[in-house]
């Protein structure tokens, strides 16, 4: 009887543990979480230590790891900044949107062009205020700003969603710190240099030949290209000559608040607003994307943090941002909100590997993967860290190796917050939750297209049936010098033109096996050669009987620098002001 007594018990009480789990279970799913989203600038997947890095110390980064979900496969829609940033807030490859180049400029180039993410694409974060969330955006934007005048703020992010921003509408550049050599347009402006001198020198030579008698030209054909030489000058001048007024600017909301920016503060202003955020919205539900201006070049970094790596200038920017993330999370858990957030972690694609101060390397480590940022096909150049915790609603410690996308944040999050996805359009990513949770194995992606601004470079074929990832590259670049992994000698490999590689048949990888891409296949080597190769080209025509005409953002006229378009805290050229003053609190 008693034996009875206990058995009966016993299966009372896990009966009761069972129903109270899945309650707990099903209570925080039918809840909606507040969502925190990080997003490093140029962030190589081997610089931090839960992707293998033992000497840089990222410590927060690998807490979020232990306690929840880590993506190995985790890929971006872009190689560089501005693309894969609209692809991240649309959940849509950057050629659909426009957002991505056929020519060289990759990315916007000026605060005062006119392309950036066309209004009537729908972000993430529009949906999510749709359902009652409180969005916010700290950091960098890098998705426009202006259309036809300097107030219109058609690409700003107050027009896409957000309720609240703060932080760079561009990016970092070497042109925002004094003393660093310029990083916009170096070629270009050379030439430009090189012409106005010349120019000048034909002025004095004309000027001293008709001085002295040696040339007889009218003095009025001498004024005249003086004039035109003086023209060209500040044709040029005034956009290049003052990049630090003009692109390194901090707003809140609408309005400029530093011009330019004061890097020595930026990293404590940023901390400042995302743990005044979280507290002002506490109550939640809210929408957090953090956009690190780490670690892009030029890698300032506070004294705290200089000096302390074993990676030297790079590693100190590296655990700067980590010790921000760790900051950030400890204002959760002091408003008790870390069980009822979901939180996220990535880079927006791989790390500068070009990026170099003479031997000093200034750009990061992209572990055993080929190639960097800007490459639109090799794996270093696109797959990032991606981390993803929620304390009681994802399994913590896990470790999943399936193609996921940058992309896919998006249907995440707005399933999440009980939205529904946009029906008028094609979204390319994929709801994570069920991956994530454990209820699915595999990924839903079956093709994943790896794109150089508008030029297609290679295609992913993920084969469920046999557990192959298996990869072909149209277009690669050439590196310079030759066989040295990157494109030293250009800054940043080309998409197109005389510095990439056209494969005919194409190269094949079957990264399940070979992840570093170091051994291509043949119809020699790999007996379902011709098959996989025709399979995944059956894809391509399927995804590009998908992609309609739209306007390109990133053409020549709408990345040039338009002085009617500045965004100015002054009257218009006389931008220069402080409106954070000294009431910053120190790192």
């Amino acid at each position: 009887v008693i034996l009875l007594c206990f058995r009966r018990y016993l299966l009372m009480a896990l009966t009761s543990c069972l129903f109270w789990n899945t309650f707990d279970l099903s209570a925080a799913m039918d809840s909606r979480p507040n969502i925190l989203l990080f997003l490093a600038d140029d962030l190589g997947i081997g610089d931090i230590g839960c992707y293998g890095n033992d000497t840089i110390r990222t410590p927060n980064i690998d807490r979020l790891a232990r306690e929840g979900v880590k993506l190995t496969q985790h890929i971006a829609a872009a190689p560089l900044c501005t693309p894969s940033r609209a692809a991240f807030l649309t959940g849509r490859y950057p050629i659909r949107s426009g957002m991505a180049s056929s020519n060289g400029y990759r990315a916007l180039q000026w605060n005062a062009a006119s392309g950036g993410l066309p209004a009537n694409e729908t972000t993430f974060a529009r949906l999510l205020q749709q359902q009652g969330y409180t969005t916010g955006l700290i950091g960098k934007w890098h998705q426009g700003v202006n259309c036809e005048s300097f107030n219109d703020h058609c690409h700003h992010p107050l027009n896409h969603g957000f309720d609240y921003f703060y932080g760079m509408p561009f990016t970092l550049l070497n042109n925002c710190q004094e003393n660093k050599p310029p990083e916009l347009d170096v070629a270009l402006q050379a030439k430009l240099w090189l012409y106005s001198q010349i120019i000048l020198l034909a002025v004095l030579t004309l000027t001293a030949g008709k001085l002295t008698g040696l040339i007889s030209i009218p003095g009025k054909i001498i004024a005249c290209f003086t004039l035109a030489g003086g023209l060209f000058f500040i044709s040029w001048y005034s956009s290049y000559g003052f990049v630090q007024y003009w692109n390194c600017i901090l707003m809140r909301n609408h309005d400029v608040t530093e011009q330019p920016v004061r890097l020595e503060r930026t990293a404590s202003l940023m901390l400042k607003e995302a743990v005044s955020f979280i507290k002002r919205n506490r109550h939640g539900p809210f929408l957090l994307f953090f956009s690190f201006l780490h670690v892009h070049t030029p890698l300032f970094t506070t004294a705290k943090f200089l000096g302390k790596s074993h990676h030297g200038l790079y590693g100190d920017n590296v655990e700067e941002m980590d010790w921000m993330v760790g900051k950030i999370l400890d204002s959760l858990d002091k408003e008790g909100l870390k069980n009822h957030t979901f939180t996220y972690f990535a880079s927006d694609h791989g790390g500068h590997l070009e990026a170099r101060d003479g031997s000093a390397q200034l750009g990061g480590w992209n572990g055993i993967y080929r190639g960097g940022k800007g490459m639109g096909g090799w794996e270093g150049g696109i797959r990032v860290p991606g981390i993803f915790r929620w304390p009681g609603v994802l399994p913590a410690g896990t470790v999943i190796d399936e193609p996921t996308s940058l992309m896919d944040i998006y249907p995440t999050v707005v399933h999440l917050a009980g939205g529904t996805l946009p029906q008028d359009r094609v979204i390319d990513g994929q709801n994570l939750v069920p991956l994530l949770q454990g209820r699915a194995q595999k990924s839903d992606h079956e093709f994943l297209f790896h794109y150089c601004g508008s030029y297609l470079h290679a295609v992913r074929w993920h084969q469920k049936d046999r557990g192959a990832i298996w990869k072909a590259h149209y277009v690669t670049p050439i590196f310079h010098p030759p066989g040295a992994g990157a494109c030293y000698g250009k800054g940043i490999c080309p998409c197109f033109g005389e510095g990439v590689t056209h494969h005919d048949p194409p190269l094949l990888f079957d990264l399940s096996r070979d992840p570093s891409e170091a051994q291509p296949l043949s119809a020699d080597t790999e007996p379902l050669f011709e098959t996989i190769i025709g399979k995944i080209g059956r894809a391509i025509e399927e995804h590009r009987r998908t992609l309609t005409p739209v306007p390109e953002q990133l053409s020549l006229y709408n990345v040039v620098w338009k002085p009617w378009l500045q965004p100015c805290c002054g009257t218009f050229p006389f931008c220069w002001c402080d409106k954070e003053g000294d009431s910053t609190h120190s790192l």
